[in-house]
């Protein structure tokens, strides 16, 4: 076990909510975009929301759990990392727009699937995250500053 542990796990874990309020804001960014991607008809499709799915970096609970009841190693995890960055396959929103340059014959538009409610409650709780974390990482810096003026 390293003494730097606990600021490698935080610094994965402030990459990954790093990652997180980039999508975010892109989603937020695109929320009015009619014209995200062409399909295979050659027609356009709106913007469709991005989202971050985490995962361990080395393991899932259950081996960490089953690890520190077999042995006395004090082997910690190892952080975070993006698993994948998938898109949200839920239907466009359809307003009844008709002076709108993608409006069908009946003054439908397909909006993109993005709320902005959901994304601003996405974005708050990544800063919190990323607060939880900076905070960590102040902690185990005042610790290893504590032991280096012991040392003195």
């Amino acid at each position: 076990m390293s003494i730097f542990n606990a600021m490698n796990t935080s610094a994965s874990s402030l990459t990954a909510q790093r990652l997180r309020m980039d999508v975010v804001s892109s989603n937020i960014a695109n929320a009015q975009t009619t014209r995200a991607v062409m399909n295979e008809d050659g027609n356009y499709e709106p913007y469709r929301r991005k989202m971050v799915t985490l995962r361990p970096s080395e393991h899932d609970f259950k081996s960490y759990l089953n690890h520190a009841v077999h042995s006395n190693n004090t082997d910690v995890g190892k952080g975070v990392n993006v698993s994948q960055i998938t898109e949200d396959e839920s239907p466009f929103k359809v307003v009844y727009n008709p002076e709108h340059p993608d409006a069908n014959e009946a003054g439908y538009v397909e909006m993109p699937n993005v709320d902005p409610l959901k994304e601003m409650v996405d974005l708050m709780s990544a800063t919190r995250s990323y607060e939880a974390n900076i905070t960590s990482l102040n902690a185990s810096k005042g610790m290893l500053m504590k032991a280096l003026e012991i040392g003195k």
